[in-house]
C-alpha cells in the first residue's frame, strides 16, 4: 500500500470517528437539545457528496470511510429525532 494511500485512510478515519464521541455523550445522557440540525444536514450532505466522488474515482478508501462518518451521522440525527420525541 502507498504512503499517499496510508494518509487518505488515516484521515478518513479520523475524520469517521470524529463524532463517535459526541454520539457516546448523547446516548449516554438520553439528549441532544445541543446538537445543530443543520450542521448535521451540511455535513451528511457533503460526506454523500464524498462517497459520490469516491465512486467516481473508485477511491475505496475514500467511499468506505465517508460511508463510516454517513451511518455515525445518521445515527446522530436518528437520536437526536428520538430524544426530542422521547417521552420521559
Amino acid at each position: 500500500m502507498s504512503y499517499d494511500n496510508l494518509i487518505g485512510i488515516a484521515a478518513g478515519v479520523c475524520t469517521a470517528l470524529s463524532l463517535l464521541p459526541q454520539l457516546i455523550k448523547m446516548i449516554k445522557e438520553k439528549k441532544a437539545t445541543d446538537i445543530s440540525l443543520r450542521m448535521l444536514i451540511v455535513l451528511l450532505t457533503g460526506l454523500c457528496l464524498w462517497v459520490w466522488y469516491g465512486i467516481l474515482k473508485e477511491d475505496w478508501p475514500i467511499i468506505l470511510t465517508n460511508i463510516a462518518s454517513l451511518v455515525v451521522n445518521l445515527l446522530i440525527i436518528g437520536f437526536r429525532w428520538y430524544y426530542k420525541h422521547a417521552r420521559h
